[in-house]
């Protein structure tokens, strides 16, 4: 359903891009989503076959990454968490957060060392803020990093780290403990000191393998700070590049809960009709469709102002509050709609129902975004 004609605002580029990511996740991802779902499991074969689509790398330009326009970008999210958002959330962690780190705040060395392998997902990466007890006042870590001759010593834990049990590098920011500034370091795999654990019993994203990482006298070489992480204000600008593809990755739930409860009013049998003839439906559905609409004009306008270098930090938390928040409402409605069977995996509505609610927090909260939306229309911090 495109009811207002968003392809119509698309280039025939992007058309194309939304087409092969829809097409991708029909064949690629939901046919195996349930049962990876119920088991908990990462479907790790799948990972050669979304490098052969060569978007890793996103809006990146040069290094063998693909140089994708940001609504080309957001179009992708949409798609892939359409069909499962463990899988779009994995491939944003290490195309995103992980990349855009590098691309961001590394050296040139740095970016031609790791971009070029992890463009084409030889190399997967990791990204560690999160920690034990800092969640949400991310500039107070407590994880320490103390230069010694040619490397610095890590001591810390993170949690909540998506990819990080089986990553190739994983960003780790801490503490410097000389300036006392948040700095980045490329942490590899089988570092001495360097452990993740998976986290247990979660019910949402259950594909997305989370670690607890320890750090205990993790020694990275000084080649593998990121040059130019010299504070949280680096780490922010980060977040700020990534964070309005989870709005997009919200979106594509909305789309998916309301092509399946369109598909099942249509089905179901009750009374002796299709129950979409009843009104109360149909009232559901409109319900759905307007919200599904507005939040992909918003997130058009929203890549548009991206690559036209005008995207704000409040304007992107805007997107991600408003679009989380309207999305955890349809795909509720989704549910409701298919009464009982709402909540069995075969009808897929159960997975974006709860994975909704990971989207809804991670990334920043919908109280740390909106007061970061307030302080930029007010100019005071409520912090």
């Amino acid at each position: 359903m495109d009811f207002y004609d968003l392809d119509g605002l698309l280039t025939p580029d992007e058309i194309a891009i939304r087409k092969k990511a829809r097409a991708f996740a029909e064949q690629e991802i939901i046919p195996l989503a349930a049962e990876y779902w119920a088991k908990a499991e990462f479907p790790t074969q799948i990972i050669p076959k979304l490098a052969t689509l060569n978007w890793c790398g996103g809006s990146i330009q040069g290094y063998g990454c693909p140089g994708l326009s940001h609504v080309a970008l957001g179009l992708i999210g949409m798609e892939l968490a359409r069909g499962d958002a463990s899988i779009s959330t994995f491939f944003a962690i290490t195309s995103g957060l992980a990349m855009g780190s590098i691309a961001l705040c590394g050296s040139e060395e740095q970016k031609a060392r790791w971009l070029p392998p992890m463009a084409r997902m030889e190399v997967i990466g990791a990204f560690g803020l999160t920690e034990p007890d800092v969640g949400s006042d991310a500039s107070h870590i407590t994880t320490i990093a103390r230069k010694d001759g040619d490397a610095y010593i890590l001591n810390g834990a993170k949690k909540w780290i998506g990819n990080a049990t089986f990553a190739d590098v994983t960003v780790i920011w801490a503490q410097d403990e000389q300036t006392g500034k948040v700095s980045g370091f490329l942490v590899e795999k089988d570092t001495p000191g360097f452990s993740a654990t998976p986290m247990q019993d979660k019910i949402s994203l259950r594909m997305l393998i989370n670690a607890h990482i320890k750090l205990k006298n993790c020694r990275v070489p000084v080649a593998n700070k990121l040059a130019d992480a010299q504070s949280f204000k680096d780490t922010a600008r980060v977040l700020r590049a990534t964070r309005f593809g989870v709005a997009w990755e919200a979106i594509g739930h909305a789309v998916a809960a309301y092509d399946l409860a369109l598909a099942y009013a249509k089905e179901r049998q009750q009374f002796g009709r299709s129950i979409a003839q009843f009104q109360m439906i149909q009232d559901k559905l409109v319900r759905m469709l307007a919200e599904v609409e507005t939040l992909k004009l918003m997130g058009w306008r929203l890549s548009k102002l991206a690559d036209a270098g005008k995207l704000t930090e409040g304007q992107s938390s805007l997107a991600k509050v408003h679009c989380c928040r309207r999305a955890r409402e349809v795909v509720a409605l989704g549910r409701e709609l298919m009464g009982g069977n709402g909540i069995l995996l075969e009808h897929h509505m159960a997975r974006h129902f709860v994975d909704m609610e990971s989207i809804y927090t991670y990334e920043g909260t919908n109280e740390i975004n909106t007061l970061i939306v307030g302080r930029e229309i007010t100019g005071l911090s409520a912090f």
